[in-house]
């Protein structure tokens, strides 16, 4: 009964809504401000209710408007593990209640995979994704990746949001092997051509959240990686074989409204690590910082642009440790342009418009599959950008004629909470075009 006035609710419009004659429930729709004296959560049937109340802005007692409704809604979807999420407050009883409504979404999968490396259609590897998400209703993550053909890989993480609730302490571990292709031409020359290195590691990742915005992490790490030869540069130690810790911290500000594709809010982040730690001579650093800034300009037109650079400083940087562009950063307009060395910069601007604006779309009558993964949301927006971008070594002066430029346009295909898909024509400063098809969001 309830999901049915609740379809009568979302085909009315208007600021307040009685269902029914001499009804004693309304609902509030369109602009509202109301004061809210009840929360209560429904479609949760694995998930933990807290998972759901940590990521709210406001709590009872306090003032909800349309506004912070939907961007609440958000901030409960960039969860990843619903299909659907809806905030209806009304008022029952001289009293402001508001109904958190989920669907979850399909937790285990044993998916086959077909998978393009560095945003490069030509390099695909195959295999196995199995993932179990919201583990426990807790919305913990256990995965493990077996990948082959390009760059192969096996990855093992467990990842929990709280060890400790109540201080808001948060655990990440990852193991992983890989047998990947060189990525630097510098050491392409130095060899001789081209050339695998082995990786074999793992990270751990202790972290605190402050409050819904801020988050500090500190990540102990070990690396193994087996070159084919000892050149230097090639290795970063005295020998053939670099075994490095690694010791770091990073500092995220994030007030984003949906991750997977935001409209408003600020992403600031910011990390250092010292690499070797002095041990087999291996002793360098890599910073990185990125900042984004997403809003609504007018109507439904977004506005969002980015600044990011990745600095590498210190005894002997290796080569697979280098700066590059080509790979997971490119310019659109010189997409495939391969760039390495100490220090990166990047920036970027978009505008998108959406062409069909998110619907919920619920596939149940398609027999055997379960319902969970058969609820998408759905939209298609049209986008302008511009990206620019260099890469300089150390004692080289930073010079806007060194920058790389690129622009275009294109469409954006959301099918979350899986995927992104991008169909983009970008010219770069000599007015040379090229197509562009990707996976996921571009920032």
């Amino acid at each position: 009964m309830l999901k049915i006035l609740l379809l009568i609710f979302f085909l009315v419009e208007g600021s307040l809504i009685v269902l029914g004659k001499g009804a004693d429930t309304v609902f509030y729709n369109g602009n509202y401000s109301i004061k809210i004296d009840s929360i209560i959560i429904e479609g949760n049937k694995i998930t933990d209710p807290e998972v759901i109340s940590r990521e709210l802005t406001f709590g009872i007692g306090d003032t909800l408007t349309n506004i912070i409704a939907e961007y609440n809604s958000n901030r409960i979807y960039s969860l990843g593990i619903f299909t659907w999420v809806s905030l209806v407050p009304y008022r029952v009883d001289n009293k402001n209640i508001l109904l958190i409504i989920v669907s979850e979404s399909w937790y285990i999968y044993p998916i086959p995979f077909v998978e393009f490396q560095d945003k490069d259609w030509t390099k695909f590897s195959y295999g196995l994704d199995f993932v179990i998400k919201n583990f426990r209703g807790e919305n913990e993550t256990l995965r493990a990746i077996a990948a082959f053909g390009y760059d192969p890989e096996l990855v093992l993480e467990y990842a929990k949001p709280y060890i400790i609730r109540s201080e808001s302490i948060y655990f990440d571990l990852e193991i992983y092997f890989q047998n990947a292709k060189n990525k630097s031409q510098k050491a392409y020359n130095l060899y001789g051509g081209e050339f695998y290195q082995k990786f074999v590691g793992g990270v751990i990742d202790l972290g605190k959240r402050f409050n819904l915005y801020n988050r500090l992490d500190i990540q102990a790490g070990y690396d193994y990686v087996d070159n084919p030869i000892f050149i230097r540069g090639i290795s970063a130690s005295h020998s053939r074989i670099d075994r490095q810790f690694s010791l770091g911290a990073s500092y995220l500000f994030d007030t984003r409204d949906l991750a997977q594709f935001p409209a408003i809010g600020t992403y600031a982040y910011a990390s250092f690590f010292f690499k070797g730690l002095g041990i087999d001579n291996i002793d360098y650093h890599i910073a990185y910082l990125d900042f984004r800034k997403y809003f609504i300009a007018v109507d439904d037109l977004r506005f969002k642009f980015r600044l990011a650079t990745r600095m590498t400083s210190g005894k002997l940087v290796p080569y697979y440790n280098y700066s590059f562009f080509g790979y997971d950063e490119r310019i659109r307009g010189y997409f495939n342009n391969e760039m390495e060395g100490d220090n990166l910069y990047f920036g970027s601007v978009e505008v998108n418009y959406p062409m069909l604006k998110d619907i919920n779309i619920n596939l149940d009558f398609v027999p055997v599959i379960p319902q969970s993964l058969l609820t998408y949301r759905f939209a298609i927006y049209a986008e302008l950008f511009s990206d620019t971008g260099t890469i300089t070594n150390w004692g080289q002066a930073l010079s806007i004629r060194n920058f790389y430029s690129g622009y275009g346009f294109g469409f954006v295909f959301l099918v979350l909470p899986y995927n992104l898909l991008r169909l983009e024509y970008a010219f770069n400063d000599l007015g040379q075009p090229q197509f562009i098809l990707g996976l996921g969001i571009s920032f």
